[in-house]
């Protein structure tokens, strides 16, 4: 397993203008405890995405601090655990966050434009692709487009998680070279670097799933924040699958994105980060979308064999085999037809995901009466099978 090595080693676009999604937490622009904007910090933000610009790179901000900026104007001392409380004062926050931005960038008649979203948003095919060009057509017109999870709506079923995780859907929808995670370490190490000195960096990463069995990423965010390292490893692992190099780097010092992504960033004076290499054959739009894009509703337990067909057609870049009723050997939740669900073998966990012809209960229907002919089953047929391979995502 090759975890470690060299960054002169890796590979960047050739391409002159790159898409660039950059996402800052919370702790890089908003202070802790007294809440006030670290200006500073925003500053060089700013001029760091304006001096991308100049070189002709297209920029997706996605920010978070709604809540920390909210807590600040209504004089609050922290982040109350009551969901319609801090929907409110989120709702407060965003407003003053933007207006932000937007003096900032203002100062530079650079114009940006706001999109809030929640997974809610993206689950219809239509609204997706809608989003999709929308943050295109901004692009296009020169504007730096700033992306939040609409926090004042939101609740558990519809969040994204966290914004690594809106980051990293977002990087996949403008089809990103680069998303950058800016956090306040200047890079993931195999443990804590503050409790553990022996702790060591991890410069690139070609294996999320074997870098997991290497190193310890239980800590969690900030106090105002909601991420930590944990959900950064699965930002990357939605990234990469998607074809987007991930870069974890110190939010504080944006300055280093520049050499990064230049030449200079395959000099011995390349600022310290982390690496997740792109995958080679990364997913398709519509097999992005299903994996990432929507919720999933429930879970079809499926026969070894199957699942062997469907990862032998994922090593050989094929579609998988449709999945038909006499392949099912269990049915959980209480979906519809046309909801995605997972696809799970009890032996090895998940193996892919899709959009089902038929709900739960006419599954199970089948399933009892112990027959692979729908239409003697039900009485009536909209398709053949269960799932069709064109509406089905592999993920292992």
């Amino acid at each position: 397993m090759v975890v470690y090595r060299n960054i002169q080693n890796t590979h960047r676009p050739t391409n002159s203008s790159l898409t660039l999604v950059i996402k800052v937490g919370t702790s890089s622009i908003c202070d802790e405890k007294t809440h006030y904007p670290l200006l500073s910090n925003l500053s060089r933000i700013v001029e760091t995405i304006l001096h991308l610009k100049q070189l002709g790179h297209r920029v997706v901000l996605v920010t978070s601090a709604a809540v920390g900026t909210g807590l600040r104007r209504l004089n609050l001392p922290e982040k109350p655990k009551k969901l319609a409380a801090a929907q409110a004062i989120a709702a407060v926050g965003q407003g003053r966050l933007m207006s932000t931005y937007d003096d900032l960038f203002g100062q530079f008649n650079q114009p940006v434009a706001q999109l809030l979203l929640t997974k809610n948003d993206l689950a219809q095919r239509t609204q997706y692709l809608n989003a999709v060009n929308c943050l295109e057509e901004l692009l296009d017109m020169g504007v730096v487009p700033i992306v939040n999870e609409n926090d004042t709506i939101s609740v558990s079923e519809i969040k994204f998680g966290d914004n690594d995780t809106l980051s990293a859907i977002t990087a996949g929808m403008v089809k990103a070279d680069y998303l950058f995670l800016m956090t306040d370490v200047d890079c993931l190490y195999t443990d804590n670097p503050r409790t553990n000195p022996a702790a060591r960096p991890v410069m690139v990463c070609e294996n999320i799933d074997a870098l997991r069995q290497e190193i310890k990423v239980t800590a969690p965010g900030s106090s105002l924040g909601t991420g930590g390292m944990v959900t950064k490893l699965v930002a990357a692992d939605l990234a990469t699958a998607a074809g987007v190099t991930t870069i974890i780097a110190r939010g504080s010092t944006p300055e280093n994105i520049l050499p990064i992504v230049s030449d200079s960033a395959f000099s011995s004076s390349i600022p310290k980060h982390t690496r997740f290499v792109a995958q080679p054959q990364p997913l398709i739009d519509r097999k992005w979308w299903i994996l990432h894009g929507l919720h999933t509703a429930g879970t079809i337990y499926i026969q070894t064999d199957i699942a062997k067909l469907i990862a032998q057609g994922a090593a050989k870049q094929k579609s998988p085999t449709s999945l038909y009723a006499h392949s099912v050997s269990k049915v959980e939740g209480n979906f519809v037809e046309h909801q995605a669900v997972r696809l799970v073998v009890e032996s090895t966990g998940t193996v892919a995901k899709g959009i089902v012809n038929y709900s739960a209960a006419e599954i199970m229907r089948i399933m009892k009466a112990d027959e692979s002919n729908i239409v003697d089953s039900l009485g009536y047929t909209d398709c053949d099978c269960i799932m069709d391979s064109d509406n089905m995502a592999i993920s292992i």
